[in-house]
């Protein structure tokens, strides 16, 4: 998703929404999202594939989001709002024992290393798109030391946004704007051997010719694959520039696709209309996009065969900040 998005963006009855998506109960797999509440306030809820057995786990004043399970399924580190921007949090998976691990500040997009000791995520400074002027961000969790991920003087010259660390924790993806315009790369974890996946298959709309960018890498649990956001920037629709224009934040919208390309720069294809990709633990791909006659975000999940959703967010539900799947 782009970032904007992300930040812009109470016990629940329990819900079971069944289908022919998944055979058995033992099958379902179990993920943490963020949704809001009955107050409209973002939180995060344990909740089975299916939508069944949705149970809340955090009781925020201003909101929680981003939620990134550690590979060894037992903690959870996500974003919680407060009155001097978002502190990054650690909780036991249950969402007991939280502990903030950051001040508040810009903080973004938190993810795990293997390790599930270490973690990565961004801090920006002011401006109408995060990733414009960001940098990345290492913490051991444990002793609470952090410090930049890239230390070279030529690699931070640059802004580098949305680190997602490979399944081998030996490389880094992350967006960067060091061609001009925001495309992912991949790097070892100092920042070294950087580069950019793969283009875009155009470098600007045609109708609106406006820039086509790359951001939200997510890496597939073999370190084979990565998925990525393509598409217009939101920055460019009515809310952000403050003149109404409906048509042309449709054709913004419409822009809005993910794609998988293997980590060599191959094989590229598009898995459909959506924002912010994930990979479930056995390897396909889910996207999101907001849903007019649902209410609020629909996130859909490749298969086999063809694409089905997961009704992990209750209809409408008007703002999501996205979900982790429990290894």
């Amino acid at each position: 998703m782009k970032i904007l998005a992300i930040v812009i963006l109470s016990f629940l009855p329990i819900a079971s929404f069944s289908n022919d998506l998944f055979a058995t109960k033992s099958q379902l797999r179990k993920i943490v999202v963020s949704h809001t509440d009955e107050n409209n306030i973002l939180q995060l809820y344990y909740v089975y594939e299916d939508g069944s057995s949705r149970f809340q786990i955090t009781n925020s004043i201003h909101g929680c989001l981003q939620p990134a399970v550690s590979p060894d399924g037992r903690k959870i580190i996500y974003l919680e709002k407060n009155n001097n921007g978002m502190s990054i949090c650690l909780s036991d998976i249950d969402g007991k024992n939280s502990k903030a691990l950051t001040k508040p500040g810009r903080n973004l997009i938190p993810s795990w290393f293997p390790d599930s000791k270490h973690i990565v995520w961004m801090i920006f400074k002011p401006g109408k798109d995060p990733a414009e002027n960001s940098q990345l961000h290492i913490m051991n969790t444990e002793t609470i030391e952090s410090r930049r991920l890239f230390s070279d003087p030529q690699q931070i010259k640059f802004s580098n946004s949305m680190p997602v660390v490979s399944p081998k924790g030996k490389q880094v993806a992350f967006v960067s704007n060091r061609e001009g315009k925001y495309r992912v790369w991949v790097s070892n974890l100092d920042g070294s051997d950087a580069k950019s996946i793969t283009p875009t298959f155009t470098r600007q709309h045609d109708i609106l010719k406006l820039p086509i960018e790359q951001k939200v890498p997510a890496w597939s649990p073999d370190g084979n694959w990565i998925a990525h956001w393509e598409g217009v920037e939101m920055i460019h629709m009515s809310k952000f520039t403050g003149i109404q224009n409906h048509q042309k934040d449709k054709l913004i919208s419409d822009s809005w696709n993910v794609w998988v390309v293997r980590t060599d720069g191959k094989n590229k294809r598009k898995v459909g209309h959506g924002d912010d990709p994930t990979w479930s633990p056995d390897g396909f791909v889910t996207r999101s996009f907001p849903d007019p006659q649902k209410g609020g975000p629909k996130i859909m999940i490749e298969t086999k065969n063809k694409s089905k959703e997961l009704l992990i967010v209750p209809p409408q539900t008007p703002h999501y900040g996205r979900f982790a799947w429990i290894p």
